[in-house]
């Protein structure tokens, strides 16, 4: 038997907003989840940032954040991710900073540097229509810290500002991302890394291997500390998680071509007649997704344990019934990893 120790499993929460439900109801499933998550063990509880998607009702993190929190006592909670780009970085540091001053040690802050939404939705978060660069990321990274730290580079022009709540409230900063880019900066700045292997599953082991060679110790980590995203489906049997994994399927071929909507039924997906570039778009993603029974879904985690090493894998499941939901964390959740 190995000494290492367990690899830690999260949970991964977009708040689906299912055919014949509404948002106030995702909401309430999330809330649910949560409390569940955390009696099952899981290490942390994350929501990510999507904006103008009818099928997804968070978009507000740090609102969720502190609803989520509020309802339990133990598992952390945080974003998977902050849009860096959508928030000045003074709004973000006050937002977890009364985050983490309400609930100390337990508030998570994953930044990504994606605007989570089409360019004409970013566009109106931002309140302008500048295209975004490589440079942004770094320097909204040195303000951000700055709030939380009070250390500014000399002569910088925000030295005279404190972020209250804020400043001396730091939560846990991870950078997420899906290519090498910000696997250099987290590495470089010596930070977590999480990489969304369920989206961009052809990428994980180089990013992953870039962000460790690349990584320097610094007063967050004294060693690389990656954790994969990935998909997961898991039912009693491989046949009914494949049933179940159907509007996924259909999901995410609606988004790539323009029209995304509610969250569809097993039903709604079986009777669909995929095209031929449906088919080549949802067998790309598919690579980064585990559908089955528990002894399908081990296979599969350790696997991806294995090749890349990861410290925690974050879950995210995509069905439509809350109750299977539901069924397929508490399963996963006894795995032995």
């Amino acid at each position: 038997m190995s000494d290492a120790p367990a690899t830690k499993l999260s949970v991964l929460d977009l708040a689906p907003v299912v055919e014949g439900s509404d948002p106030a109801a995702a909401l309430a499933n999330s809330t649910e989840l949560v409390r569940a998550a955390e009696g099952w063990g899981y290490h942390r509880h994350w929501v990510a940032e999507h904006h103008n998607m009818v099928g997804i009702a968070s978009s507000s993190p740090a609102v969720i954040i502190a609803h989520l929190a509020a309802n339990t006592e133990r598992i952390r909670v945080g974003s998977g991710g902050v849009m860096l780009p959508n928030h000045q970085p003074l709004v973000v540091a006050e937002q977890f900073g009364t985050l983490e001053s309400l609930h100390p040690g337990r508030i998570d802050l994953g930044i990504g540097r994606a605007p989570g939404t089409d360019q004409i939705t970013a566009a109106a978060l931002r309140r302008g229509v500048d295209p975004l660069s490589d440079e942004d990321l770094p320097r909204q990274l040195t303000e951000l810290l700055g709030f939380f730290t009070g250390e500014w580079p000399s002569g910088h022009p925000y030295h005279s500002i404190t972020a209250v709540p804020g400043e001396g409230a730091m939560p846990e900063i991870w950078l997420l991302g899906s290519s090498g880019y910000t696997a250099q900066v987290a590495g470089l700045l010596g930070m977590p890394y999480s990489f969304a292997h369920h989206f961009s599953a052809g990428n994980t082991e180089a990013a992953v291997q870039l962000y460790r060679s690349r990584f320097e110790p610094s007063a967050y980590l004294d060693e690389p500390k990656v954790m994969i995203g990935v998909g997961v489906i898991c039912a009693e049997t491989d046949e009914e998680a494949r049933w179940l994994a159907g509007p996924s399927r259909l999901a995410f071929a609606r988004l790539r071509s323009g029209r995304p909507g509610r969250f569809p039924t097993p039903e709604e997906a079986a009777a669909h007649d995929f095209t031929p570039d449906e088919e080549a778009v949802v067998s790309s993603v598919a690579k980064g997704h585990i559908f089955g029974s528990p002894v399908t879904v081990r296979a599969g985690l350790i696997d991806l344990i294995e090749r890349t090493g990861a410290d925690e894998l974050i879950i995210s499941t995509m069905v439509h019934d809350q109750n299977d939901r539901l069924a397929s964390y508490e399963l996963v959740s006894r795995i032995d990893l």
